[in-house]
């Protein structure tokens, strides 16, 4: 007996890409700024500069939206079909964000290894990176052997001396990421910019908050 049943996943997968596709058909340019939760529902968020939970330890963004630019945000959703393919999710801690940001973080660790000179302007502020992690099933985060925007060379992606699992669990992260055309940044595991986004204009757009 033949049973026409497509497992949930795969539906849900199919109708996000053709969600995604009807929201792509040539109606925005690829370097207008949206709303990740406006392309896909996929993700887990923890959005920390509009928490008191960061380096600043001051709340900066009035509301945990996650603003890229549309070829950004393709490139992310399609990551993270991958993942959810091998049962994990990205989590978000950061995405666009504004130079008036930039230049705050700047005041407080005036250090190009972790913060970007807001003179030049960062990826994020043109829209192009993202600091993520992953999360299972449960929601659980992977173990990537330091917290998101720990400041020292444990962070780094060629620091060696860490437990076996830590060192896969950053490999994996890396290794689909880069097929979706991020490339990584050196110091801090959690940081990825899309490939050729330094091409992009430096913004500083605020978002409303609903």
């Amino acid at each position: 007996m033949i049973h026409y049943f497509l497992p949930r996943f795969i539906l849900f997968l199919f109708f996000g890409i053709f969600s995604l596709q009807a929201q792509t058909d040539g109606t925005l340019a690829d370097s207008t700024f949206v709303n990740l939760k406006d392309y896909s529902s996929d993700f887990v968020y923890d959005m920390k500069y509009a928490t008191e939970d960061n380096f600043l330890k001051a709340k900066v963004y009035d509301c945990s939206e996650c603003f890229l630019r549309l070829k950004t945000v393709i490139a992310l959703v399609n990551a993270n079909e991958k993942f959810i393919k091998k049962g994990f999710r990205i989590k978000i801690f950061d995405c666009y964000r504004p130079l008036d940001i930039q230049k705050r973080m700047w005041t407080i660790i005036s250090n190009p290894e972790y913060v970007a000179d807001p003179a030049k302007g960062s990826i994020h502020n043109r829209g192009g990176a993202v600091d993520i992690t992953l999360v299972d099933l449960n929601g659980k985060e992977l173990d990537m052997g330091t917290a998101f925007d720990f400041f020292g060379p444990e962070a780094g992606h060629y620091f060696d001396n860490l437990p076996d699992e830590v060192k896969k669990n950053r490999s994996f992260l890396k290794k689909i990421m880069k097929k979706s055309n991020f490339i990584s940044f050196d110091s801090e595991w959690w940081h990825y910019n899309l490939k050729n986004a330094s091409k992009e204009k430096v913004a500083n757009q605020k978002w409303k908050c609903e």
